[in-house]
């Protein structure tokens, strides 16, 4: 059992700042008052005094902007800008306090404290690792495969009130830099959050705090970049994620799974039931993932506009087709609906349509959702066996089958009346394939690395008393 202290953990970011000053532009001085004598009819101008037409200057053409930079305020969306503060709070609502609850409802009695304490300090965490360098990495112009260091800190965020400018997004270019930057960050905190479920009850909770750290960085950030930033390689290939079927769900179930197997089951996993603390916190966490998930997939249109309204609209559609088509798969195999069922059905049809959902039509979002009930409900039994890996809450069998389920289906049903691009199923599996694979091979290495250092997991006395006791010297009420 090593010790927290011996391998504390240090963040230090070195916020670099350029104090350019803008200097505000002049106004036109007053034109003196012209003698009336010296008006005269535009029949009475000489016809060497007309311009002619190829004189008269045309407004400079608007170009398009290749990296983040000062615009002037005048060029801010209102109604767009709003909508993605709206979006950002329910994003970061599906993780503080959606996933907590839902998880936490989950595990039992003995580790509620310790599931929600995780996705809490997950939530700091990657805030600040956002900040320092994640977001620069993801999101900066660079290679193909990482962005640049110009954002670390968050330089050039800028807002200069006297000269009328603010730093903008070449993705986002409508709203300020910094909400944008705020947006992404709920999308790099969820998708770490989202692992929790499959080491819960048995991973040390320093050991969590370095990997997840070390993962934000080297695996977040630059599959954020390959499909998010426009010269990521896989932006280029035409690979389809409207709001983070590869870069945050199928990333995550990945490596839950892959932490399921190096961590190994929990003790007495299988040879004995493993009680939900409270299904009430689970249906109550599902309620706050739905309801959420408008931000998630409707903001990802970065506009209040029409794109924004169907994104929302099939978000809902596919959510409602999962939880009945689970439902009805359960009810088939074993002879009876259930809450959990209902609410990780839900959960599929968020998962599925969101990378379709700028992409797909009402009625293709009813197939996505109708599919990824039947596919996750599979993935959460059968090919859970399978594998034969304890993933504890199904990360890999929700979140990872309904990313693939999605990004393959939007493939098919993309409609280029939509969005101007049409889909293609082979360039969206070879996204799948780039991603499950970097994300498992990276993913493994950090968790071996770091048993072979500060070790991973708990031993089993202080497993079987419960991580709230063993870990946080703190136990749920009665």
């Amino acid at each position: 059992m090593h010790s927290v202290g011996r391998w504390a953990w240090g963040f230090v970011f070195f916020c670099m700042s350029w104090g350019a000053v803008a200097q505000q532009a002049e106004g036109p001085a007053l034109a003196e008052p012209v003698p009336a004598a010296a008006i005269r009819p535009v029949s009475e101008t000489p016809a060497d005094r007309v311009p002619s037409a190829a004189a008269v200057t045309a407004p400079p053409p608007v170009v398009a902007l290749t990296r983040p930079g000062l615009t002037g305020v005048e060029q801010i969306n209102g109604a767009d800008t709003a909508w993605m503060m709206t979006s950002t709070a329910l994003v970061l609502l599906m993780t503080l306090p959606g996933i907590a609850l839902f998880y936490g409802g989950l595990v039992r009695r003995k580790s509620v404290i310790n599931t929600l304490a995780s996705v809490t300090a997950i939530t700091g965490l990657v805030s600040l690792l956002w900040f320092g360098l994640a977001y620069s990495l993801a999101f900066m112009p660079g290679s193909e495969w990482l962005g640049g260091l110009g954002r670390m800190g968050f330089t050039g965020l800028d807002y200069l009130k006297d000269a009328g400018k603010v730093a903008v997004s070449h993705v986002a270019p409508t709203i300020p830099e910094s909400v944008y930057a705020m947006f992404q960050l709920t999308f790099a905190i969820i998708t770490p959050a989202l692992i929790v479920g499959a080491f819960v009850e048995r991973m040390r909770f320093s050991a969590m705090l370095c990997f997840i750290g070390l993962w934000s960085i080297v695996v977040y950030a630059p599959i954020a970049h390959w499909v998010w930033e426009p010269g990521g390689w896989l932006a280029q290939m035409g690979v389809l994620d409207f709001a983070g079927g590869s870069v945050v769900h199928i990333n995550a179930g990945v490596t839950g799974l892959v932490c399921a197997w190096i961590l190994g089951p929990r003790q007495n996993y299988g040879k004995e039931a493993f009680e939900p603390f409270n299904l009430g916190l689970t249906m109550a966490g599902a309620g706050l993932l739905w309801v959420g998930w408008f931000g998630f997939n409707a903001g990802s249109a970065v506009a209040s506009d029409g794109r924004a309204g169907l994104a929302m609209a099939v978000t809902h559609i596919a959510a409602a087709a999962g939880a009945l088509s689970w439902m009805f798969a359960e009810w088939m195999v074993r002879q009876r609906p259930s809450l959990l069922g209902l609410c990780s059905g839900l959960v599929a049809g968020l998962v599925a349509i969101t990378p379709a959902a700028g992409f797909v039509t009402p009625r293709g979002a009813l197939v996505i959702g109708l599919v990824a009930g039947v596919a996750c409900y599979w993935g959460a039994t059968g090919l859970k066996r399978l594998l034969n890996a304890d993933d504890s809450l199904d990360v890999f069998g929700v979140h990872g089958i309904g990313g693939i389920v999605g990004s393959l289906l939007t493939g098919l049903l993309a409609s280029k009346a939509i969005s101007g691009v049409e889909g293609n199923v082979l360039t969206q599996l070879v996204g799948v394939v780039a991603v499950m694979a970097y994300s498992a091979v990276v993913s493994a290495a950090l968790l071996l690395l770091l048993k072979a250092t500060v070790g991973l997991r708990v031993d089993e006395r202080s497993e079987l008393a419960g991580l709230d006791i063993s870990q946080h010297r703190e136990r749920m009420g009665s």
